[in-house]
């Protein structure tokens, strides 16, 4: 959420059962280089990466023997090239029934191999995959409890409804199963179950059961349970995760135990919480506070949402929240020093908490200072922050900053750091008119597009502060000729408009663009029938014969909608009542904030 709510919940977690057998497979056969993996299957070693190496025709046959050995280690390395074949995009769905016979074993390798290729194949060939549902029923009894979760994962996983009526009865012994491993394996599967199936989790009283579990003894069981809840509600929209005290308490004893990713779920589960005291809300803050040391970043953003949400409810307490703003500063900036990738989803967040609370960063804007080689989305959102968190204290410090942003080779970096000068003399009065004197500079040095940002940013300082900074009008009336963005030109003929009796040839300079009326973009023909009208308003000799050529330009010649409409109005207003027509158009206009 760009703006997003952003969040940093993992796309999976690699610690839960809900992560793929597939991955646990692959990464013991992810193909080396070419001279290990050649080396290995020349010297027939016990290297995977063997299996990858192009076979000869006429496999297929040999594979389908091989599937039917009685040796064991010849059919695991069977369906391991089986496996091999499928990751590179071979079809071979042909061996479906061959591969399937060899799920009844006790071998619990191979029976995560089988298990991955009915997960791969059970789309295109559901009728087939029915013939599995006996031996997943059967291993989901079985008395080694890594089988009984790898069964009822794998069920779960095959996302056929006709497979779903048969995972209910194991999936809901596996809820209760005495072993936590398939309590928590169990726990996603009903997560799982519910994208497919929702009535059918409903009718089974499967949510209850994973409320039950949230009070388990085991943390990963606890985390597991929370991380299912929060699945179903973001998949049905109403929230099911419903937290009373003692759950509450579950949730915070489980919290200290649990994975990193448990942790998050929960913390997650946390914000959504509205304690009904402020006294509470300090309880589970200071439960909270220790996880702002964590080494994963998505444990410490999670900790920082449920603190500034509890914040809201500890108003009162003033001492309480000063020192948790205190606390706050520290992790987020350590959090820029991650990655890139992490950096910009930090700031992200970062962006939302300084709107809400720019005290507990209002120190820190120097760490929000580009570095020469962060990526241009980092730099973007680092201006953004700057931007909120300037004051009068630091103005001095930002300018000096941006101006040096405003010399780099990123267009774009170097438009928006212009941009940026031009907000900070919007947001600040006593500094507007240091922040003008940076952007006057910068217009000196005749570089076209910070010419033409300058412009635009000149005009909302000059919508923010009227009659004030307009002195400088003839400087930017200089750079006329190098305008040739739409925006640009929009802004300069606004303020050409809005101070025609300030500047001697304002019609001149108008009837300049006037001779390109019919090419230029709508914004532009908009800007000149509004500024026409106003010239026209304050000095009515001299620009008759303009005014008339604009309207019917605007009415006759113009197929834009709105542009004759305007046209339209403005003919009516002067041809009517003139002073009506001053009224609207040279109207005060609101300032802007």
């Amino acid at each position: 959420n760009g703006g997003a709510s952003p969040t940093t919940r993992p796309p999976n977690t690699p610690t839960h059962q809900h992560t793929s057998i597939q991955t646990q497979t692959q990464t013991t056969m992810a193909p080396k280089d070419s001279s290990s993996s050649s080396s290995a299957a020349a010297s027939g070693g016990g290297s995977d990466s063997r299996f990858f190496t192009t076979q000869k025709k006429g496999e297929m046959h040999e594979l389908r023997l091989e599937l039917h050995s009685t040796d064991r280690t010849t059919k695991v390395d069977a369906v391991k090239k089986v496996i091999a074949s499928m990751t590179v995009g071979k079809d071979v769905s042909g061996l479906f029934t061959d591969v399937l016979n060899c799920v009844q074993t006790g071998n619990i390798e191979l029976k995560k191999l089988v298990y991955l290729y009915l997960i791969n194949y059970a789309k295109s060939q559901p009728e087939l995959t029915l013939l599995a549902v006996n031996t997943f029923v059967k291993d989901a009894s079985d008395p080694n409890p890594l089988i009984r979760a790898l069964a009822v994962r794998t069920m779960g996983c095959i996302r056929v409804d006709r497979i779903t009526e048969y995972l209910c009865e194991p999936l809901g012994r596996a809820l209760r199963d005495e072993d936590p491993y398939v309590r928590k394996t169990a726990a996603v599967c009903v997560a799982k179950l519910y994208d497919i199936a929702p009535d059918l989790v409903q009718e089974r009283g499967f949510i209850e059961t994973l409320h039950d579990l949230i009070s388990d003894s085991n943390p990963s069981v606890v985390a597991n349970g929370v991380a299912a809840l929060s699945e179903i509600s973001e998949t049905s929209g109403r929230d099911v995760m419903r937290i009373s005290a003692s759950v509450l308490q579950k949730l915070l004893a489980a919290l200290n135990e649990c994975t990193e990713w448990g942790q998050v779920f929960i913390l997650d589960s946390l914000a959504k919480y509205t304690p009904a005291e402020a006294r509470e809300a300090e309880g589970i803050v200071e439960r909270v506070t220790p996880r702002l040391q964590h080494a994963n970043s998505a444990v410490v953003i999670s900790a920082v949402k449920v603190i500034l949400s509890y914040m809201d409810v500890m108003g009162g307490n003033n001492e309480n929240i000063r020192a948790l703003t205190r606390k706050l500063a520290p992790p987020l900036v350590t959090l820029l020093n991650s990655e890139p990738e992490i950096q910009y989803v930090a700031l992200r967040n970062i962006n939302l908490i300084v709107q809400k609370r720019p005290g507990i960063l209002e120190n820190e804007i120097k760490v929000f200072f580009c570095k020469y080689n962060d990526p241009i989305y980092v730099k973007m959102e680092k201006l953004e922050i700057i931007i909120k968190l300037v004051t009068e204290r630091n103005i001095d410090q930002v300018l000096l900053e941006l101006k040096e942003y405003a010399t780099e080779v990123d267009v774009d970096f170097v438009r928006r750091s212009v941009s940026a000068i031009g907000r900070c003399a919007v947001k600040l009065e006593r500094a507007a008119e240091r922040c003008i004197g940076v952007l006057l500079e910068l217009i000196q040095t005749k570089v076209n597009y910070v010419v033409q940002e300058s412009v635009i940013v000149i005009k909302d300082v000059f919508r923010r502060y009227p009659n004030r900074y307009e002195s400088i009008i003839a400087t930017l009336c200089d750079n006329l000729d190098t305008l040739d963005e739409p925006q640009a030109k929009a802004s300069m003929i606004w303020i050409i408009g809005e101070y025609a009796e300030r500047i001697d040839n304002a019609d001149e300079l108008l009837d300049t663009f006037l001779e390109t009326f019919e090419e230029e973009d709508p914004a532009v023909q908009l800007q000149l029938l509004t500024a026409t009208v106003k010239c026209f308003l304050k000095n009515p000799e001299e620009t008759q014969d303009m005014v008339q050529r604009v309207l019917d330009l605007a009415t006759e010649e113009s197929d834009n909608p709105d542009l004759r409409d305007r046209g339209f109005i403005y003919w009516r207003l002067l041809s009517t009542d003139p002073e009506a027509a001053k009224l609207v158009v040279l109207g005060d206009k609101p300032v802007i904030e």
